[in-house]
């Protein structure tokens, strides 16, 4: 039996950075996934979806400025988007590969599962390691529905050949809300069945009203406090039924797409067997990422759960793990200031604190919360959508949440990210002299 000091579990994001580092530094390293080599983010997440959305982005521009100096009308060609999304993803586990290999890392392709605290089984070969890095990424969540089989996952709608006229999305976070701007950007009727009381329930319900003008000028239905009962399929396609506030309705569809959630991928692993245990769902942890009921055991991004569930996070908890491993256990995951965007279009973002959870903290702080659409970063795009939300401390003048919508919010958030991870002030960004016009000299007067 093949023993390593390192067998990670997944080839992510979390995995790559672990493995490089702890690798660099002598250790013998293994790598199994039962997927092609890539991860979540560079295959079937944040980076295709980006390349699809780069599409609906020249669609929007070319609708904005029509009548302003443009002419002319343009349209989504969804077979070459995809090729074009293609172009990009295909290469990826090839490469991932060779970059192991380059790297001295022994990569497998298959289903780990644990026989014992130090043992994995892959396709009926035992191997053994010193230390296990769980990083297997997240999958869907079960809708627990009559019908659910029928609606495909968010990963399949990023493989689609073709869209259909009509697009039911059970679901109103952030996968809801991207495929539907794409989807309707590109022709289709689409129709979003959210059971909370707003679409994007993670971001600023201030912000998010302002988006939804967005929504319905794209004729994107969102019904909002509506729970998916059962999907049946038909003749024709498929019905699913809803309640909304006790009332029943049916909604047509020829695409029903899952966008309900996600959920560590640890089903598979028999983490019992490896004496790892789980709390609701995911690897029961310390503050220093390790397995509380096995100190050989690892877990970061997804599979860990401790920090948002965003590509950044996954890359720390990769650092920090590695850190551990190669130095004791010293070093605790720092989730201060992480951006999180939703790429609608225009995009909203968010870091630090909601007003709703500074408010919880009893912490005194002013507000500043504004809809803009007379400033020149929105008049220049013709864009209406544009608005923001700071959050200051009032004794030390730092910035404790930003929220924003519209033209460059993923890109300018990232000030905002760097303010708070860093503790600089409304004086130290005021006093930055940024490009001007761009949407980051805007910055001074959001605060």
């Amino acid at each position: 039996m093949k023993t390593y000091d390192l067998m990670i579990i997944g080839s992510g994001t979390a995995a790559q950075v672990a493995s490089s580092r702890v690798r660099a530094a002598g250790w013998s390293v293994a790598l199994v996934d039962h997927r092609p080599f890539g991860g979540t983010c560079a295959l079937r997440g944040c980076d295709p979806k980006k390349m699809l959305i780069s599409g609906a982005e020249a669609i929007d521009a070319v609708t904005r400025m029509c009548g302003h100096g443009v002419k002319g009308e343009a349209r989504i060609d969804w077979r070459d988007l995809m090729m074009f999304k293609r172009s990009f993803t295909d290469a990826v586990p090839r490469n991932r590969e060779k970059d192991f290999a380059e790297s001295g890392i022994d990569a497998f392709h298959g289903l780990a599962r644990f026989a014992d605290s130090d043992v994995v089984v892959i396709d009926g070969r035992q191997l053994k390691a010193r230390y296990f890095l769980i990083a297997a990424g997240a999958r869907p969540e079960p809708l627990n529905i009559p019908g659910q089989e029928h609606a495909i996952t968010s990963e399949e709608f990023l493989e689609l050949d073709r869209l259909p006229a009509r697009i039911v999305l059970v679901g109103g976070g952030y996968i809801a809300a991207e495929f539907s701007h794409i989807a309707a950007r590109a022709g289709v009727h689409v129709t979003v069945l959210q059971r909370a009381d707003q679409m994007l329930p993670a971001f600023d319900p201030d912000l998010v009203g302002w988006l939804m003008e967005k929504f319905r000028e794209l004729g994107i239905d969102v019904r909002t406090r509506t729970t998916v009962q059962r999907i049946n399929k038909t003749a024709a396609g498929f019905i699913v039924h809803a309640s909304t506030d006790n009332q029943e309705q049916e909604v047509a569809a020829d695409l029903v797409v899952h966008a309900a959630g996600r959920e560590p991928d640890l089903a598979a692993l028999d983490l019992a067997a490896g004496g790892v245990e789980t709390e609701n769902g995911r690897v029961k942890l310390n503050e220093f990422l390790q397995s509380t009921s096995n100190p050989k055991v690892y877990a970061a991004g997804d599979a860990a759960g401790s920090g948002p569930p965003l590509t950044p996070v996954s890359a720390h908890d990769g650092k920090v793990v590695a850190q551990n491993l190669l130095h004791g256990n010293r070093h605790r995951p720092d989730y201060r200031g992480v951006p999180s965007v939703a790429f609608t279009i225009p995009p909203i973002a968010a870091v630090g604190l909601s007003e709703v959870e500074a408010r919880a903290k009893g912490i005194k702080f002013r507000m500043h919360s504004e809809k803009v659409p007379d400033w020149y970063t929105a008049l220049r795009l013709n864009e209406p959508v544009y608005g923001f939300k700071t959050l200051v401390e009032e004794d030390s003048d730092r910035i404790l949440g930003a929220h924003l919508v519209g033209p460059h919010a993923e890109e300018v958030i990232n000030l905002f990210a760097l303010a708070i991870r860093h503790g600089l002030t409304t004086d130290d960004l005021k006093g930055t002299m940024f490009a001007y016009p761009t949407g980051a000299s805007d910055v001074g007067y959001m605060i």
